[in-house]
């Protein structure tokens, strides 16, 4: 039985549902939720593409509820400044 270093041993990255990145051997199937994200090699390189493509940690849903909540208070600023103008504009006529 031979033994593979650690530079022969092969990965993939993979990836869930919240766009959260890990590495999984090549060999093995996919835990459940996992999905291949379509890059092999070493532990090293899988480790250097996961550091390239996964610039925010935050999961998906975490982000879509930060985006939607920022929208809502963006809308709220609009709201009040275009009363805010329009209540100027009555006061100078």
């Amino acid at each position: 039985m031979s033994t593979q270093t650690e530079l022969e041993v092969q990965y993939k990255v993979v990836v869930n549902h919240e766009e959260q990145y890990s590495i999984w051997f090549l060999e093995r199937p996919n835990a459940l939720g996992w999905n291949d994200a379509g890059k092999t090699g070493t532990k090293e390189e899988c480790l250097a593409y996961i550091k390239e493509i996964w610039t925010d940690m935050r999961p998906l849903s975490l982000r879509r509820q930060m985006d939607e909540q920022k929208a809502s208070n963006e809308q709220r600023i609009t709201e009040k400044a275009d009363g805010l103008s329009k209540r100027k504009r009555k006061q100078k006529a």
